[in-house]
């Protein structure tokens, strides 16, 4: 049992490194060898269970008295620390505690994963252009990082008092178009590539054009038959990056708006900056060459002066009014990314309230933080903007939440009432035994203690099987029968003696 408990304490460690970064080839032979060794650490241990196993049925039916386990004996595994909801299948649910049977059941589709991730690298490592492309994707950024560095890009301050800074950030502003359709394409393969390939590899080489540098790992199946990503720790669906895909094509289109409206504000500002510059030289000439000014000429040039003022205050309106329609732009995007973030929230609550409420029955406490767990993710839900492009998702996730937290509120009070019960009945004990303890010879208090351990037996009789402290109820309730039945018993020898006393002083 020693070596056993040895190998289950590095359990996590060996889960944890069941997986497969997608990259350069020669660090994709290194993994085969690491999946392959811990896989032999597995079935090792799984012998090990095998033979625990075998001594524990030889001693269960050796002792005639004691039930058969059918499940063995159990164990306990070191905590995994916070494990994402994503990936909490891979760990059997993040369970400390785990019977010997379900733990070979764990093992066999923690090697069979093994065997998935061989057969993965095997095919990539088999395909020349294949490894040619996931080489070169490597040494590329990120869609988020490049989508990043445009954002940046286009967060510019113009600068319409210098010609040439301006010409600049022209530029800048153009390259930045480019880029950002260049990216729009990219977002369109890999969308495409990912929702329409059945090919795996395929996939594979869309998910490489998505996370590129950052790097990605193929960690686990889970039962859903979807896949799970991590990629610079954070742990993806493949649907969720044909969301991050849709989610990006908007923000791109948005920000190709707002670069081709600073283009257009930063173009006007250099052209009038063109045209003032123009027009000194020439004002300048008619001071030197007419030394006296009569009316006209002042009409004129008053008239010149004003028509000036009226044009720069004209650009000034309309470059304000471009400034407003920028602010609400990006307001707008503001929002959108807001409520994006919400809903993500809110679903990784809602999979960490049905992660928490697994395999009930549970204490008070988990279902209470479930019960917030749920009321966090609706309020979330509750707050996201109708025009954003994830409303109708929140809706429907809301009605589907709103259930939930229903269901596990009603659970709460079950759970209250039960415990209420328990605690009652077990203060009724204490008043009972007093009762006895402080008057025993009297028949009044045996009375109110034979009333107390049948309030005591009614409370637990009433507490449900699927809570939490049905067990404990069950273990004392046939003692606070016995109880209830020696007092009784009591009660009726007394009642009975002092009946004949009665009878035979009537006779006398």
């Amino acid at each position: 049992m020693a070596n056993l408990e040895i190998l289950v304490s590095e359990l996590p460690t060996l889960i944890q490194s069941l997986k497969l970064t997608i990259g350069d080839s020669n660090e994709i032979m290194e993994q085969i060898i690491l999946i392959n060794d811990t896989q032999e650490q597995l079935r090792n241990l799984k012998k090990l269970i095998a033979q625990e196993l075998r001594f524990d049925r030889i001693k269960n039916s050796a002792i005639a008295t004691l039930p058969r386990i059918a499940t063995g004996a159990t164990l306990f595994i070191p905590s995994l620390g916070l494990v994402d909801p994503a990936i909490a299948e891979k760990f059997g649910n993040s369970e400390t505690k785990i019977s010997l049977t379900d733990l070979q059941s764990k093992i066999d589709s923690w090697i069979d994963w093994g065997y998935f991730l061989q057969a993965i690298a095997a095919d990539i490592l088999s395909d020349i252009q294949l490894v040619n492309q996931l080489n070169s994707d490597i040494i590329h950024p990120s869609i988020a990082t490049e989508f990043k560095a445009l954002t940046e890009n286009l967060n510019i301050k113009l600068d319409f008092g210098k010609s040439n800074i301006l010409q600049l950030q022209i530029q800048i502003i153009s390259n930045s178009r480019k880029e950002l359709l260049q990216l729009q394409q990219k977002l369109d393969y890999i969308f495409n590539t990912i929702k329409t390939s059945r090919n795996l590899l395929n996939i594979l080489l869309g998910m490489s054009a998505f996370y590129s540098k950052s790097g990605f790992a193929l960690e686990w199946l889970d039962d859903d038959r979807e896949l799970i990503i991590s990629s610079e720790e954070k742990f993806q669906e493949l649907t969720d990056i044909l969301k991050e895909c849709d989610f990006f094509q908007e923000k791109i289109a948005a920000l190709i708006i707002q670069g081709d409206a600073l283009k257009e504000q930063a173009e006007q500002a250099l052209k009038k900056i063109e045209q003032e510059s123009n027009k000194e030289p020439i004002v300048s000439q008619q001071v030197e060459i007419v030394p006296k000014f009569s009316t006209p000429k002042i009409v004129r040039s008053a008239l010149i002066v004003v028509s000036s003022l009226l044009i720069l205050g004209f650009g000034g309106w309309k470059i304000k009014e471009q400034s407003l329609q920028l602010q609400q732009m990006s307001l707008s995007l503001t929002q959108e990314g807001s409520a994006i973030a919400k809903f993500k929230s809110a679903q990784k609550l809602g999979m960490e309230a049905a992660f928490l409420v697994q395999k009930p029955p549970h204490p008070l406490k988990v279902w209470q933080q479930a019960e917030t767990k749920w009321h966090q993710a609706i309020n979330l839900l509750d707050s996201i903007p109708n025009e954003t492009s994830v409303s109708n998702q929140a809706k429907k996730k809301l009605a589907y939440y709103r259930i939930n937290y229903k269901s596990i509120s009603q659970r709460v009070l079950i759970e209250k009432k039960a415990l209420a019960n328990l605690e009652s009945a077990q203060k009724l004990a204490i008043e009972a035994n007093l009762f006895v303890q402080n008057s025993p010879h009297s028949l009044l208090s045996r009375q109110q203690a034979q009333d107390k351990w049948q309030q005591a037996i009614n409370l637990l009789e009433a507490i449900p099987e699927s809570t939490s402290v049905s067990i404990q109820a069950k273990k004392i309730l046939p003692i606070y029968k016995t109880n209830y039945a020696a007092i009784s018993q009591i009660i009726q020898n007394s009642t009975s003696g002092l009946y004949s006393l009665v009878q035979l002083c009537v006779k006398s």
